[in-house]
């Protein structure tokens, strides 16, 4: 995805860090050229658990000031397979959309079926 990106000269924000999916992704974008800003708070930019930030880093006293950050620098988002952390920016997100506060494009990129079981949940909450 990250090479997707540079190639396409498409700039990436996400939430810090260099490990897991997002590690890769944004390190692929930074090599190939994209311009990359990684918003991560300041507890965990200090405690060193997600490893060092890829390309720009803008450090946020919260997570709430991150997703809101990173909707004021994003044009669409894309969640890759993810945990916890992943989910709940996916439902903030999605949430904010339902309220009317954005209007930007929202993807899941369904590696494998992972989100399958969680489009299956919500297509059941839907009803």
């Amino acid at each position: 995805m990250g090479k997707v990106l540079a190639k396409r000269k498409i700039h990436l924000v996400y939430g810090g860090g260099s490990l897991g999916l997002m590690g890769c992704v944004s390190t692929a974008a930074h090599v190939g050229g994209s311009q990359v800003l990684g918003i991560i708070p300041t507890a965990l930019a200090e405690g060193n658990f997600v490893g060092k930030t890829v390309g720009e880093e803008l450090r946020v006293p919260t997570m709430q000031d991150r997703i809101s950050k990173m909707l004021d620098n994003s044009d669409a988002f894309i969640a890759l397979p993810g945990g916890i952390g992943t989910l709940e920016e996916i439902f903030q997100i999605a949430s904010w959309a339902q309220l009317n506060i954005h209007h930007k494009p929202i993807g899941l990129l369904n590696v494998d079926g992972f989100f399958n079981k969680l489009l299956s949940f919500l297509d059941q909450a839907e009803e």
